[in-house]
């Protein structure tokens, strides 16, 4: 799959529903609605209440009912990037996953999850690489160099706009 787009970029409007489609390995996929904050053809923003189990703990946070993620996709970045807050607005950290680029159609907003991620708590001070086990069992590396090359390069460079305070003009 190429991160090349032809024609004009399909536009979310504000307020607006739509689906969201996180397709994984194995033929998984988690699908859920959000409402769409801005979209400029590039860079989509939506706003979607946690979907998954009552409460995960990942030890370094925990996500449960109640949490809001405002989700940032690029069509021309290979990357994710959810800032999640608690019920009562306070900011639990940046969840960024690792994604071929945003797909948008039809009222549904798809990306690729390539198994690699990113934990940045509230004040910057952990910046935690996760998943590069589940990476390397993708079989990714091995049937896609190039595709796991580009997936490489976009966590090295999710690291560094963490560590070095970029996150802020990236999500603006």
């Amino acid at each position: 799959m190429s991160d090349a787009h032809t024609g004009p970029a399909t536009i979310l409007a504000p307020d607006d529903t739509v689906t969201v489609v996180l397709r994984k390995s194995r033929g998984r996929q988690v699908r859920y609605p959000a409402t769409v904050e801005r979209d400029d053809g590039a860079h989509a923003v939506v706003r979607a209440p946690w979907a998954g189990p009552p409460v995960r703990d990942f030890g370094f946070v925990r996500f449960e009912s109640g949490d809001v993620f405002t989700e940032h996709y690029w069509r021309d970045r290979w990357f994710s990037v959810k800032e999640v807050r608690g019920p009562d607005g306070g900011l639990k950290g940046w969840y960024c996953d690792v994604t071929r680029p945003a797909a948008v159609a039809q009222g549904t907003l798809t990306t690729w999850d390539l198994e690699l991620d990113l934990w940045v708590s509230p004040d910057r001070s952990a910046v935690l690489r996760l998943d590069e086990d589940e990476f390397a069992e993708s079989g990714l590396p091995e049937s896609e160099p190039e595709t796991a090359a580009r997936a490489r390069r976009a966590l090295d460079e999710l690291e560094r706009l963490a560590r070095e305070g970029g996150f802020d003009a990236l999500l603006s």
